[in-house]
């Protein structure tokens, strides 16, 4: 007796298919099998960098689970990151869930750095892991040519200024003054040319000579030096000790001086001495002054005798000044 299906059931029997299929397809496209022992896992990044829904998530580089859901965790604009991770795994929940860059062109992955030191406290489902960003190549480069930026466009900005200058500089009066100065420039090493020549042309006609004279130089020095070493060979502590002692001598008498000892003495202390001593040489120019002009009045020849005549100072007597009267009889 064949078993008949009736209408109803066929009809249940495929509606039950297709709900299984879209199902199993569904977890196809979500890359995720429909029966699985893995645990949930959660992470917090300020900027997740293009992640999507589906990315590998990984330990060591080997793939242990993916990514299931990117959403905003709050109004602070931080986004939450679901993960589907192998629950077989044990490593600790302070394991850090690190978020960089799979290749060069771009694309963003997470990996799990586990923690394993004892003790820890295993990791569950449901538990959020902390967060970190790995820079990627990207990122590095921007860091390093930043600073290169910033130091070229000063570069560019000192050259403008520097050109500026230059330009304010280089007006038509320097133009010409500068024109000037290289000429004057030109003119001065055209003479160090003619000078240098002439030296040459001189080196060449006298060369053996000034070699001699420079000859002879050397044996002067020599010379010199040997007298220098005559001197130093004598005995100079002797004739300095002589000259000491003269000049104590020397000392010992303008003391006597200055104390009014002694011929000097008196005649640098006395002021009487001095103005008798100055009387009596200006008497004297005067008597010499008066025999030279009047001789007969010294020598005196006369047979019947002649009244003497009155002296009289001459009109051009040194000491015209003078108050005293010298009457000569």
């Amino acid at each position: 007796m064949a078993f008949k299906f009736s209408r109803e059931l066929k009809t249940g029997i495929v509606g039950i298919g297709g709900i299984l299929l879209f199902i199993l397809g569904y977890s196809y496209l979500k890359s995720s099998p429909l029966f699985d022992n893995s645990m949930t896992l959660y992470a917090v990044y300020d900027h997740v960098g293009g992640l999507q829904s589906g990315t590998t998530v990984s330990i060591n580089g080997f793939q242990v689970g993916q990514v299931k859901d990117i959403r905003f965790l709050d109004a602070s604009g931080k986004l939450l990151v679901t993960m589907s991770v192998d629950g077989g795994l044990a490593f600790s929940n302070q394991s850090l869930a690190e978020l960089f860059d799979t290749g060069i062109i771009g694309g963003k992955g997470i990996q799990i750095l586990p923690k394993v030191t004892m003790p820890y406290t295993p990791v569950q489902s449901g538990d959020t892991l902390p967060t970190q960003v790995k820079p990627g190549l990207t990122e590095l480069l921007q860091q390093q040519i930043n600073p290169l930026q910033l130091k070229v466009e000063s570069m560019i900005n000192n050259a403008d200024s520097v050109m500026l200058g230059i330009n304010q500089l280089m007006n038509p009066t320097t133009r010409i003054q500068l024109q000037e100065s290289i000429s004057g420039l030109n003119q001065l090493i055209a003479q160090l040319n003619e000078t240098t020549t002439s030296i040459n042309t001189v080196m060449g006609k006298h060369g053996k000579t000034l070699d001699r004279g420079f000859t002879d130089l050397g044996v002067s020095a020599k010379n010199l030096a040997s007298i220098t070493d005559s001197i130093n060979r004598q005995d100079l502590g002797a004739t300095i000790r002589h000259l000491g002692d003269a000049l104590t001598q020397i000392n010992v008498v303008l003391d006597q001086v200055n104390q009014g000892k002694g011929s000097l003495g008196q005649l640098a202390q006395n002021e009487d001495l001095y103005q008798h001593l100055s009387q009596s040489t200006q008497e004297l120019a005067l008597l010499l002054q008066d025999m030279r002009l009047n001789p007969k009045r010294y020598v005196h020849l006369s047979v019947f005798g002649k009244k003497q005549k009155a002296y009289e100072k001459p009109s051009d007597d040194p000491a015209h000044q003078s108050t005293d009267t010298l009457t000569m009889k």
